[in-house]
């Protein structure tokens, strides 16, 4: 980020600490889209999705004064995001719990990467959103949070085991419903 525009997102951010409206408004606007595609991969739908996106900017703007410059500002409101997500998806879904005992063996589940690599995105985030909730939940924290099954537990307050079989059986999953797709797109 150009030093000028870091100095300008800094005075929004000190702006919105006053309660500045116009300040949160600017501040909304910059990171609307980002954090819509955030809250979009938690939810089934884009009504959802704007439900959260709506909760996560009130606890940032409530939350602002304890943004301390250190780091992003785009990380700290997408961290505020994702944990509203989850927030939404203890609240709004039944957590589809999968006996801790069943963890399925990395040899049954063929490699990602040949799978997805045949695809484009909107059929992979097609895919992803047609998952039960908790396979959603776990998928999105573990492949693209990058967060390790432990921590996904503690979040979702399911076991280490239960993160571990969702994953799993989301990955089947993805793989069976990209498998049905007539059209994959050919690598050249």
């Amino acid at each position: 980020m150009d030093p000028k525009d870091q100095h300008i997102l800094d005075d929004i951010v000190k702006k919105c600490v006053k309660g500045d409206r116009k300040a949160q408004q600017e501040l909304y606007k910059l990171f609307y889209s980002k954090m819509m595609g955030v809250c979009y991969r938690y939810t089934n739908n884009t009504e959802d999705a704007r439900d959260v996106l709506q909760d996560g900017f009130v606890k940032v703007y409530c939350n602002i004064n304890k943004y301390n410059f250190n780091g992003s500002l785009e990380g700290w409101i997408r961290r505020i995001m994702v944990n509203t997500a989850i927030d939404h998806y203890r609240k709004e879904k039944n957590i589809f719990h999968i006996n801790d005992d069943y963890i399925l063996d990395n040899n049954n589940v063929e490699s990602s990467e040949t799978i997805y690599s045949q695809f484009g995105e909107k059929d992979i985030m097609d895919a992803i959103q047609s998952l039960s909730p908790a396979y959603q939940a776990v998928f999105n924290l573990n492949v693209i949070e990058g967060l390790q099954h432990k921590e996904i537990a503690i979040r979702l307050n399911i076991s280490e085991g239960t993160s571990k079989s969702n994953l799993a059986k989301a990955k089947q999953n993805l793989k069976k419903i990209l498998t049905k797709k007539e059209t994959p797109l050919k690598h050249e």
